[in-house]
């Protein structure tokens, strides 16, 4: 369910070359877990944060991308390697957008974990937050 939120977003990679604009709610946020995700990053849990396409513009720079899998694109930025975006196929009109990133990501937080059966068995999930073993069910 989207969260109730109309603001206008922005957010941008490490050295603030590339920059971005959200200009309509986000929906879902989520750590993910999988193993993809931690080797993209280099962390052990990268959290999303689902909003339409149609709602998401780069507004400088260029951000590189990369096919991931089969199925599934992520964007970095290619002069300071910061994580920005994760864009899956099978949800074309969706993207995720890497909450760290966001200038304000405390406004943000997580209502789910996702691909837990990656999850790392020293890492302490928060327990009032739902947890799936692989993919989020969505809307």
């Amino acid at each position: 369910m989207a969260k109730p939120d109309n603001d206008i977003h922005e957010g941008g990679c490490l050295c603030s070359a590339v920059r971005y604009r959200i200009t309509g709610p986000v929906d879902r946020v989520g750590h993910c877990h999988c193993r993809m995700c931690q080797r993209s990053s280099g962390a052990v849990v990268v959290t999303w944060a689902t909003v339409l396409l149609t709602h998401f513009e780069v507004t400088k720079g260029e951000p590189a991308t990369y096919r991931s899998s089969a199925t599934a694109k992520r964007q970095f930025c290619p002069a300071c390697g910061s994580s920005l975006t994760f864009w899956y196929e099978r949800k074309p009109g969706e993207i995720d957008v890497s909450v760290g990133t966001l200038d304000h990501p405390e406004r943000h937080p997580a209502d789910h974990h996702n691909w837990t059966t990656s999850k790392l068995p020293w890492l302490r999930l928060d327990e009032d937050l739902p947890a799936f073993a692989d993919f989020t069910p969505g809307p």
